[in-house]
Order: structure tokens, then C-alpha cells, then sequence
């Protein structure tokens, strides 16, 4: 039978690459010059540091532009709130979301069974497994599911006959 995945994933390789690029900008930039600007990344967390809170905004539209650029999505950022450390600094912690959360993957699997098209759609971890009979089918509940989920990243992998 006919079947794909449809799950969120995001290069983490592309997303340092990002990172360095950030760090870099900043650097080299002259209204960022005598600044603590930086942004660190420990996995799928960044942490933007900054000495004000538009300096803050202004390293996280930078951040935003080189993830577009990497072609990393930036409906998978979560973006923290804004702490302030010590004197006029601050901090944000962004997270970068991978996988299907189960509240994702449940709104998915109820549309796909709401559409009554003949397929069948199972959670597995964090990815929705649908098989169908035909591949017209599947694609059909690939475009329901692109308008169904319209503000968070999705990937279709593993598309067999």
C-alpha cells in the first residue's frame, strides 16, 4: 500500500551555519560596536544576548533573515521571553521546534479522518504515518493537510508505492 510521513524537521547543521553568520554580522557591524550581541546555541535552543531590548530585536531580525537564507523556516522559531540580566542587559531564549507535537498530530490525524477520503492516518512518535490505496489519494491528503496546517513547517518524507 501506498504511504508517506508527514513530520517537521529542521538541519540543525544549517541552523548553526546561521548562527556563525549571525555572530559574524554582529561582529562587523557598526551600530553593535563595544556590544555584548551575540547569539549561542546549544541544540535545538538559541539564546539572543544584547545590551537593550532593541539591540535584542535588531540580532533577532538578523537571525530571522540568515535562517530564511539557509532555507530554514522561521515558523519553527518559539520565541522566548525577554529577561533582563544584569544592568541594562538582556537575553531570549528561541527554540527551534522539531517534530510533531501530539496536539499537532492529533489536529492532522482529525482532519484526514474528517475529510473522508479513503485513507488512513496513525501517529508514531513524532510523525503521522498515512496510507492510502492509490497515490492520488495521498496527494489529495497532502494538499488538506498543507491547508490545514498553515502556520507551522511540515515535510512530506518517505512517499513509497
Amino acid at each position: 500500500m501506498p504511504s508517506f510521513d508527514i513530520v517537521s524537521e529542521v538541519d540543525k547543521q544549517e541552523v548553526r551555519n546561521a548562527v556563525e553568520q549571525v555572530n559574524k554580522e554582529v561582529g562587523t557591524r557598526f551600530d553593535f560596536k563595544g556590544s555584548d550581541a551575540r547569539v549561542e546555541q546549544a541544540e535545538y535552543q538559541l539564546i539572543v544576548f544584547a545590551d537593550d531590548e532593541f539591540k535584542l530585536e535588531q540580532v533577532s531580525d538578523i537571525l530571522r533573515t540568515k535562517l530564511t537564507k539557509r532555507s530554514v523556516d522561521v515558523r519553527c522559531l518559539e520565541m522566548g521571553q525577554v529577561e533582563k540580566i544584569s544592568g541594562n542587559k538582556v537575553k531570549q531564549v528561541v527554540t527551534v521546534k522539531t517534530g510533531l507535537d501530539t496536539d499537532l498530530a492529533k489536529k492532522i490525524v482529525r482532519g484526514i479522518k474528517d475529510s473522508k477520503l479513503k485513507v488512513q492516518a496513525s501517529i508514531q512518535g513524532d510523525v503521522v504515518r498515512v496510507t492510502g490505496v492509490k497515490k492520488d489519494i495521498l496527494q489529495e491528503a497532502m494538499q488538506l493537510t498543507r491547508k490545514l496546517v498553515d502556520n507551522f513547517p511540515l515535510q512530506f518524507h518517505n512517499f513509497r508505492d
